[in-house]
C-alpha cells in the first residue's frame, strides 16, 4: 500500500506530539507500508516572522511571501521543522531523508499571482526521487517548498505539496493528521463521509474557509489526480495512523465513489 502522509505545523510544534506521530510513522513504515510525508510549519513560520517584527498576511489563506519571508521559509519549512522531524522519526527508526520540492525538481512551481509575492503555484511533480528513496528503504520528509527551472524558489501550500507529491507517488491513501476532528457542517456535526457536492457547498457556502477549505480543495484534487482513499483525522488521537490504515473511521473519509456519484 503507498500512503502520503501530511502532518500540520502544529501537531509539530511541541516535541511531544512530534515524537509520538514519529514512532506512528515509524511503525507504519515496519508493516511495509511504503510511505511518504509532507509536512507544513505555518505556526511556527509566524511565531519566527513575529519574534522579528515582520507581520504575516494572508491572501485567501495564502501567506504574502516577500523576499524576507522566503528566506523565512526556507530557514523554518526546510530547515528547523524538517530536520526535527527527520530527527525524530530516525530515532523511532524511520531512516528519514529531509527534502523540499526543490531537490531533484520534485515539485515545481510558478508564481501563483504577483501579489502573493513568491508563493508557488504546482505545476508538476517528478516522482523519481520519492521511488529510488522508497524502494531503498527510506522515509522521504518533504517541506513545502518548490522551484522553478530557472533556480527560483516558491513558498507552495503544504496541502498543495501534499497532492502533488501523491498523485506522482501513486499512492492509494491521502492522510491529513490535523489539529481539528475532521470536516464539520454548517451545524457543527463531524462528517465521516463527504462527497464532492457536498465539500464544494461547504466551501461557496462559506461554512468551510481558511485551511479547512485549502484541505477540502486538496482532497477533491487529490481524488481527481487517481488517489483512491482522502482522510482529514486529528493527529492527536492516540494511534490515530494505526487505526486509519486498519480500516477505522476516524475523521472525515472522501473516496473515490463518492466524487464519482456527486
Amino acid at each position: 500500500m503507498k500512503v502520503l502522509v501530511k502532518l500540520g505545523g502544529t501537531l509539530l510544534d511541541a516535541p511531544e506530539s512530534r515524537d509520538s506521530l514519529a514512532v506512528q510513522l515509524a511503525e507504519a513504515r515496519a508493516r511495509r507500508v511504503e510511505l511518504v510525508v509532507v509536512h507544513g510549519g505555518g505556526k511556527q513560520m509566524t511565531r519566527y516572522l513575529a519574534d522579528r517584527g515582520i507581520e504575516s498576511r494572508f491572501v485567501g489563506g495564502l501567506r504574502v511571501t516577500t523576499p524576507e519571508t522566503l528566506d523565512a521559509v526556507l530557514k523554518v519549512f526546510a530547515g528547523s521543522v524538517n530536520h526535527e522531524l527527520v530527527a525524530s522519526l530516525n530515532r523511532a527508526g524511520a531512516l528519514a531523508v529531509g527534502l523540499s520540492g526543490i531537490d531533484a525538481f520534485l515539485v515545481e512551481a510558478e508564481e501563483m499571482d504577483p501579489a502573493l509575492g513568491a508563493v508557488g503555484r504546482v505545476t508538476q511533480s517528478n516522482p523519481a526521487l520519492l521511488h529510488l528513496l522508497v524502494g531503498a528503504g527510506y522515509l522521504p520528509v518533504v517541506a513545502c517548498v518548490a522551484g522553478d527551472r530557472q533556480g527560483r524558489v516558491y513558498n507552495v501550500n503544504a496541502d498543495q505539496m501534499a497532492v502533488a507529491c501523491a498523485t506522482a507517488f501513486g499512492a492509494s491513501r491521502l492522510v491529513f493528521l490535523t489539529d481539528v476532528d475532521g470536516v464539520l457542517d454548517g451545524d457543527r456535526r463531524l462528517r465521516a463521509v463527504l462527497t464532492a457536492e457536498e465539500s464544494r457547498g461547504l466551501i461557496s457556502g462559506g461554512i468551510a474557509t481558511g485551511g479547512m477549505q485549502a484541505k477540502l480543495n486538496a482532497a477533491l484534487a487529490a481524488l481527481a489526480g487517481g488517489v483512491e482513499q482522502v482522510r482529514i483525522a486529528p493527529g492527536a488521537a492516540p494511534h490515530v495512523l494505526a487505526r486509519i490504515l486498519e480500516g477505522e473511521e476516524i475523521g472525515t473519509k472522501m473516496t473515490v465513489g463518492e466524487v464519482e456519484t456527486a
